[in-house]
């Protein structure tokens, strides 16, 4: 209704309608919001008349800058793994620094280094004088020198030292010459007495034919020992090459020099023995059972083809040798898996000072026959790991010339440097023939040691025991063996049945 009284008709306002039903309530008596909110229309004039309009305010969740917590700091990446540090310089003398920050004393730390990175193989050349580092840090700065012999190579041996001496006791020296590492070839010698074991075991290990005799890493007989028939070597003489290749010389076996000289000298027998020659027999047996049990390669050395004598030694010294160590010390298991874990060495038969009718194809043939028959009982490795045809010596033999080829090797006499052959073919009166060397029927002294020496090297290696020995678990598992040939309880009756 106007001020002046009179009714007007309702005027349809499109916008206002539209609001309306928008803000009508529902059945229960609540807006209906069914229909979101619509912007006002731009024909509207009037603000007033304008349906309500819902505006959503936005919720800020964000504190203020003081109040937000700081951002966790990255994780920082892994270290790398520490290398194992063999030697390093520490200042003003304090230990070093763990990982921590702490510090520990200069053992511990080394330990923890160790411990913490595992080497992947051993070296060749180990830390020497590894006790000489704390007595130089307690002082202060390492010493340069002490420093310089932790890394130096192993020491180089001059001269063979005993290993079993005359009275037959163990001992210790050779320990310090042995490292850590497994690839290691053991090599003995046996032999009668005046065969020249200890010559060939020194052009073995590290002398030529051209060096002096008297530089000779194991002794020779020298003249004096030579005119009353006496014996070099006593005991097991040690010697270690740059090769890693230990070399054993031993006394000679069943030798009548040592029998001379226990019967003159009146020399008290151990009581188990009654008479001297028993005590130099069960002597040499106990050299022999040690050698089979400790080496890759014996070497037996002749000079003359053949003394039965020693083939019957080597049977009887195969027979009380003793067994194997098993790993374990239960004795579960039958007799016949024990005999299949038994080692045996590889036997090499080396005639020494052989002469022109030796190297005939036809005497070479019957050697190898004789051998193969005398040792054929034997589980001794005699035959398949050396061979001469290989070495091209005699370059008309087919390689099946030999049916059965044993571990046979010929070195004729170590000759002059002076041919004597020359100077007889130079007074012939034919100046044709004096400037070529004589026949001889096989090569010199000095190739036939060279091709000895690389077969040698190159034998195969089987495994001592049921373990994989290092140098030095070698020298403790050998002082165990003699250890255990010394209070052998086969060897014990033997000799009561010898007496």
């Amino acid at each position: 209704m106007s001020d002046s009284g009179h009714s007007q008709p309702s005027m349809y306002v499109p916008g206002r309608s539209r609001r309306r039903r928008w803000m009508d309530q529902g059945p229960s008596g609540n807006l209906n919001l069914s229909e979101p909110p619509r912007e006002r229309d731009p024909m509207d004039g009037n603000d007033e008349n304008s349906g309500y309009t819902m505006q959503k305010t936005p919720i800020i969740l964000a504190k203020p800058s003081a109040e937000r917590p700081k951002p966790a700091p990255a994780p920082a990446p892994a270290a790398p793994e520490k290398p194992i540090v063999l030697m390093k310089a520490r200042e003003d003398g304090k230990p070093a620094p763990t990982t921590e920050g702490a510090t520990l004393p200069p053992s511990a730390s080394t330990a923890k280094v160790e411990k913490e990175g595992q080497r992947p193989t051993q070296p060749v050349y180990q830390i020497q004088n590894r006790g000489m580092g704390s007595a130089a840090n307690a002082g202060g700065n390492v010493d340069p020198v002490v420093g310089q012999a932790k890394l130096m190579p192993p020491q180089k041996m001059k001269h063979s030292i005993k290993l079993v001496d005359e009275y037959m006791n163990w001992c210790d020296s050779a320990i310090e010459f042995l490292l850590d590492q497994t690839d290691v070839l053991v090599v003995g010698v046996l032999g009668f007495q005046g065969t020249g074991k200890s010559t060939m075991m020194s052009l073995l290990s590290a002398n030529s034919p051209d060096d002096d005799q008297r530089s000779y890493v194991f002794r020779m007989q020298s003249q004096e020992v030579r005119e009353r028939a006496g014996n070099q070597t006593s005991g097991i003489d040690f010697f270690i090459s740059q090769e890693r290749i230990i070399y054993l010389d031993t006394q000679p076996i069943l030798s009548p020099a040592i029998l001379d000289h226990l019967i003159n000298n009146d020399r008290k027998l151990p009581p188990e023995y009654n008479l001297p020659h028993t005590y130099v027999e069960m002597q040499s047996l106990q050299i022999a059972a040690f050698l089979f049990t400790v080496c890759h390669v014996v070497i037996v050395v002749q000079d003359w083809f053949t003394d039965f004598s020693i083939y019957r030694f080597l049977q009887t010294a195969e027979m009380l040798k003793p067994s194997t160590p098993s790993p374990s010390h239960e004795s579960s298991g039958s007799s016949g898996a024990d005999e299949g874990i038994e080692y045996y060495p590889h036997l090499v038969f080396l005639q020494n000072k052989a002469r022109r009718e030796d190297f005939c194809p036809r005497s070479l043939k019957q050697m190898h026959t004789a051998t193969d028959k005398l040792m054929m009982h034997s589980r001794l490795r005699y035959k398949g790991t050396l061979s001469m045809l290989d070495c091209n010596i005699f370059p008309g033999l087919p390689y099946d010339f030999l049916e059965s080829e044993v571990n046979l090797f010929l070195v004729p006499v170590m000759e002059n440097e002076t041919d004597e052959t020359i100077s007889r073919a130079g007074t012939a009166g034919n100046p044709l023939f004096s400037l070529l060397p004589g026949y001889k029927g096989h090569p010199n002294f000095h190739t036939m040691i060279s091709k000895l020496r690389s077969q040698i090297m190159s034998m195969p290696r089987p495994q001592l025991s049921h373990t994989i020995l290092t140098e030095k678990n070698w020298f403790h598992y050998a002082a165990r063996i003699w250890d255990g040939v010394k209070k052998s309880s086969a060897l014990s009756e033997y000799s009561r049945l010898l007496g």
